[in-house]
């Protein structure tokens, strides 16, 4: 179960203005689980973790024929199309992993010509999500890869490897989707990109790449139970609370800082969740992301000594699902005698505990969200506490969660350049 340590945060929000403020977050939880205020068309993500047998029977069924017929999948979508499924598919344990690529998360020709190579000679299946079909870095890539799969296996095996994950009635995906027979799943009515990780956006990659999907919706749903509660002890409230109070005492950024590299990928799901949900009208904290202790080489000097304008939130995991044992030597020359025996676990965790007390002894909030294990349950709890926290807290700053469009003015410009019919 997901525990918060507030403790290091008190000297920047006492405990009695955090108690203040935590009136106005629940009302806007309970305008959220009411299914009203801003942005109340695109709260459907409230119903994913519930998802019908018969839904997840037909997910499970694909992915076997993938994984039957293929050597490697690639999923093609940026954004919200593609953070969530490769957050977990990195995070979690897997029983019989099956290889998953991404395609489409850049325009970098680089980037995409690496991983043609590494198709080479490889079966492959491709699932496109995309609600339109039409975003610029994913279409490019489906077109090509259709077209590889064309080359390589002919109209009807590749109509066999394309799997589209799009909207259930409009948009060019959907389209070309009837028109091929693809086989597909929907995108449910009012869910947003980067709420749609435990949709069939997130869960027919994960489930291809070997996660048991369903023990990642039962974790949801619980979450989903405890965090929607209308209780002032409720974690997800009061961390909206917090992140609402500290731009008043100077603070503009935050940093989702683990120990384990494996969570690097689900750092940049979040980064898109509060970047997204948040950055309106001049407001918001500006999310970034470390990886300890890689980065206590380079970035830990500016979060220790740099301007006290961060709250740092560790992510952390209590239990590790392996570790290895530090052996001793007989001429000692590197001085680690001392740590014979100890298990890495042990020390990384050490590292955590006197990098959380030096920040904060630093002069920062230090916020701490931990979880027992990295397990199915928790990514699917720490999936829908991340999404009602930034709900609670954008709609505290008086701004829709759910819309983005300041991301519509780059393409537009882009679009232009590029020549595009219709743009001017």
């Amino acid at each position: 179960m997901l525990k918060l340590d507030f403790s290091l945060t008190h000297a920047h929000v006492a405990e009695h203005a955090l108690s203040a403020a935590l009136p106005c977050a629940l009302d806007e939880l309970r305008s959220v689980v009411r299914r009203e205020g801003r942005g109340a068309d695109m709260l459907g993500w409230l119903d994913l973790p519930i998802a019908p047998r018969g839904e997840i029977e037909r997910i499970a069924d694909r992915a076997k024929r993938i994984q039957d017929e293929n050597d490697c999948l690639v999923v093609v979508g940026i954004g919200g199309s593609y953070l969530g499924a490769r957050a977990a598919i990195e995070a979690l344990p897997r029983e019989a992993p099956f290889p998953v690529l991404f395609a489409g998360v850049n325009l970098s020709p680089e980037y995409h010509e690496r991983l043609f190579a590494a198709l080479e000679g490889k079966r492959f299946a491709v699932c496109v999500i995309s609600k339109s079909g039409t975003t610029l870095e994913p279409a490019i890539a489906f077109r090509i890869l259709r077209n590889e799969l064309l080359d390589r296996f002919g109209e009807k095996g590749a109509r066999a490897r394309i799997v589209a994950v799009t909207d259930r009635e409009s948009g060019a995906l959907r389209r070309m989707a009837a028109k091929e027979s693809y086989a597909d799943f929907a995108i449910p009515a009012g869910v947003g990109g980067r709420f749609s990780v435990l949709s069939p956006v997130g869960l027919f990659p994960c489930a291809v790449a070997g996660i048991p999907v369903r023990e990642m919706l039962d974790g949801a749903a619980a979450a989903l139970g405890r965090f929607t509660r209308d209780d002032a002890a409720n974690d997800a409230v009061r961390y909206a609370a917090l992140r609402h109070l500290l731009p008043s005492e100077g603070i503009a950024i935050e940093v989702l800082s683990t120990f384990h590299p494996e969570l690097a990928s689900l750092c940049e799901w979040w980064k898109q969740l509060a970047g997204e949900s948040e950055g309106k009208n001049g407001r918001g904290l500006f999310p970034a992301s470390t990886v300890m202790s890689t980065d206590l080489h380079s970035l830990g000097q500016y979060l220790q000594e740099g301007p006290r304008s961060i709250l740092e939130t560790f992510l952390s995991a209590a239990e590790p699902r392996a570790d290895v044992t530090i052996p001793a030597d007989a001429d000692d020359e590197d001085g680690l005698n001392y740590l014979a025996g100890r298990r890495l676990s042990a020390i990384n965790r050490t590292a955590l505990i006197g990098t959380r007390e030096a920040h904060a002894a630093g002069g920062i909030p230090v916020l701490t969200i931990e979880t027992e294990s990295i397990t199915p349950g928790s990514a699917g709890e720490l999936f829908i506490f991340f999404e009602i926290a930034i709900s609670i807290s954008a709609r505290l700053l008086g701004v829709n969660p759910f819309d983005q469009p300041g991301v519509e003015e780059y393409k537009r410009r882009m679009f232009k350049l590029l020549g595009k019919p219709g743009t001017s």
